[in-house]
C-alpha cells in the first residue's frame, strides 16, 4: 500500500502548482505543472478516493489544480468547445457518452453461480461523466493558452530536459531493478515480473509501467531531435542531448517505442513539416482503421507473429496472447456494441466456476470499447487525432514559411501516442495536453484564414498575421 509520503506527494501538489503560476508564465507553469507531475507524483493505486468521485490520482491532481489557477488567474480564453462542429460533437460525446451507458446497462451481470456484478446506478453515470471531464482538462488547458509556435517550442524544451532529467533514475534502475517507487513510495505499482526484459531489467521509476517510461524516452528524444533540427544556436548541446536520449532509450528495452523512434527521428530530422503532417496522418489513420480492420477479421495476424517472432520467441507469444485476448474482449464489446458495457469489470470474460477474469485488457482501445461502444471509441480516438487532420486542411492553404515548424514533430508524436494505444493503454495527460496545443493552433490558423477570404471579398488588403519566425533563446 501507499505509505503516507505517497499521501503527502498527492496533497502538497496544489501548493506546488500555485508556485509555479506565481513565478512562470501561463505556457511553462501549464506545460510544467503537468509534466513533472505525471513524472514525479506516486501512481495507481495512489489516490485520494471520495464518494461518489472518481479516484484524484497523479494524472487528475495536476490538471485540476492547473485549470483552477489559470482560470482564476487569466480567465478562459475562448470558447471550451471547439470550433469545429465535428470536434464540438466528438467532446459532447466524449463527456456524456457514459450517461447512455449507464441507461443501457441497469441489469445485473452474472457469471455462473459465484459471480454478480452489479447494474449501473445514477451513481455511477455522475462518476464516469466526472471522470471523462478529468480526463479532458489537459487537452482544454491546451487548447485555450498554447496556441503559438512560442508555446509549442517551449513543450519541445520542456519534454527533452524533463525526459534528460529522468533518464538519471531509469537508469540507475536499470542496473539494480525498478525500486524507486518502492523505496520512496513503498509499494511496486505493477507486475515485477514484467520487468526483465532483453536479458536485463527494465526501468519504471515513478510511472505506471517500463512501457509508460519507455515512450516518454521517446518523446523527450524526438522532442531533442526537433531543437537540434530547427535551433540556430547551441546545436553542439542539442546533439549532445539527442545522441544521450536515443542511447537511454535503448536502455529502457522497450521494442515497441525504440521502433517509434526509428521510424520518427529520420522524419524530423530530413523532412519538412508538410512531409512530417503527411506521415502522422497516415499513422493516426492506421490507429483508428486497426479496430475497425480487427472487426472485420482483416488484420494479419499470422504474418505479424512471424515477424515478432523472428525478432525473440518472447515477443512473438506476447503478441499472440495480446490478440487472444482482444479477439475474446471484441466478441464481448459485440454484445453492447454501441454504449457498451460499463464499469465494474462488467466488460471483462470471467470464469464461470471460479469467478477469476480470463482476460486482460492492454489496449486502450479494447478498453473504451468495452466501457462505452463504438460511440466512446470514436469519440476519444477522433478528438485525439482530429488536429493532425485539422492542420494539414490549413497547412494546404498556405505557404511553408507560414507555419509552425515545431507543429510536425508535436504530430509525430501525438499519432505515434494514437498508435501506442492499439497495444497499449499509454493514455496520459501529455497526449491530450498535444492534442489540445496542435488543436488550439490549428483553429487559430482557420480562423485567420476565414478571416483574409472575408477582407479579400470586402476587397481590403491584408495578409497572413500568423507568419512564423525563428524564436530565439
Amino acid at each position: 500500500m501507499p505509505n503516507i509520503l505517497a499521501n503527502l506527494m498527492l496533497a502538497v501538489w496544489p501548493v506546488v502548482t500555485v508556485i509555479l503560476f506565481r513565478r512562470l508564465s501561463l505556457p511553462q507553469a501549464l506545460v510544467i505543472c503537468l509534466v513533472s507531475g505525471f513524472l514525479i507524483l506516486p501512481p495507481p493505486p495512489a489516490a485520494f478516493d471520495f464518494p461518489l468521485l472518481p479516484p484524484l490520482d497523479k494524472h487528475s491532481i495536476p490538471a485540476l489544480t492547473a485549470l483552477m489557477m489559470a482560470i482564476a488567474t487569466y480567465g478562459l480564453r475562448k470558447s471550451v468547445l471547439p470550433d469545429t462542429l465535428l470536434g464540438k460533437a466528438l467532446m459532447l460525446i466524449f463527456i456524456f457518452s457514459p450517461i447512455a451507458t449507464v441507461i443501457t446497462n441497469t441489469e445485473p451481470v452474472r457469471w455462473g453461480d459465484v459471480l454478480h456484478l452489479p447494474g449501473l446506478l445514477v451513481t455511477d453515470a455522475i462518476a464516469l461523466t466526472l471522470t471523462q471531464i478529468l480526463i479532458f482538462i489537459p487537452f482544454v488547458l491546451a487548447r485555450q493558452y498554447l496556441v503559438e509556435a512560442a508555446s509549442q517550442r517551449m513543450v519541445l524544451l520542456v519534454l527533452m530536459w524533463a525526459g534528460f532529467a529522468y533518464s538519471f533514475p531509469a537508469l540507475l534502475e536499470t542496473r539494480l531493478s525498478p525500486q524507486l517507487n518502492i523505496w520512496i513510495y513503498g509499494y511496486f505499482q505493477h507486475d515485477f515480473a514484467q520487468t526483465m526484459r532483453f536479458g536485463g531489467w527494465r526501468p519504471t521509476v515513478f510511472l505506471y509501467h517500463g512501457i509508460w517510461l519507455a515512450f516518454f524516452g521517446m518523446m523527450a528524444l524526438t522532442a531533442a531531435a526537433a531543437l537540434f533540427k530547427f535551433e540556430k544556436k547551441r546545436k553542439l548541446m542539442y546533439a549532445g542531448l539527442t545522441l544521450w536520449l536515443g542511447a537511454s532509450l535503448v536502455l529502457y528495452k522497450s521494442l515497441g517505442a525504440m521502433l517509434f523512434a526509428v521510424c520518427l527521428i529520420p522524419v524530423v530530422l530530413l523532412f519538412g513539416v508538410r512531409a512530417q503532417l503527411k506521415v502522422a496522418a497516415l499513422v493516426a489513420l492506421l490507429a483508428i482503421g486497426y479496430p475497425m480492420l480487427k472487426a472485420v477479421d482483416m488484420i494479419p495476424s499470422e504474418r505479424l507473429l512471424a515477424a515478432a517472432a523472428s525478432i525473440e520467441t518472447e515477443r512473438a507469444n506476447s503478441l499472440k496472447f495480446r490478440f487472444d485476448n482482444e479477439d475474446m474482449l471484441l466478441e464481448r464489446a459485440y454484445e453492447k456494441p454501441v454504449f457498451g458495457w460499463g464499469s465494474w469489470g462488467r466488460n471483462m470474460i470471467y470464469n464461470d466456476i471460479t469467478g477469476a477474469i480470463e482476460t486482460i485488457t492492454d489496449g486502450r482501445w479494447i478498453i473504451v470499447m468495452g466501457k462505452y461502444g463504438w460511440l466512446g471509441f470514436l469519440a476519444e480516438f477522433g478528438l485525439l487525432v482530429l488536429p493532425i487532420f485539422l492542420l494539414w486542411r490549413e497547412m494546404l492553404a498556405r505557404k511553408p514559411d507560414e507555419i509552425s515548424p515545431f507543429v510536425g514533430p508535436l504530430t509525430l508524436m501525438l499519432a505515434a501516442n494514437a498508435a501506442e494505444l492499439v497495444p497499449n493503454a499509454t493514455l496520459t495527460p501529455l497526449t491530450w495536453l498535444l492534442s489540445g496545443a496542435l488543436m488550439g493552433y490549428a483553429e487559430t490558423l482557420r480562423r485567420e484564414r476565414l478571416r483574409l477570404r472575408e477582407d479579400a471579398l470586402k476587397g481590403r488588403n491584408s495578409r497572413f498575421a500568423l507568419k512564423w519566425r525563428p524564436v530565439m533563446e
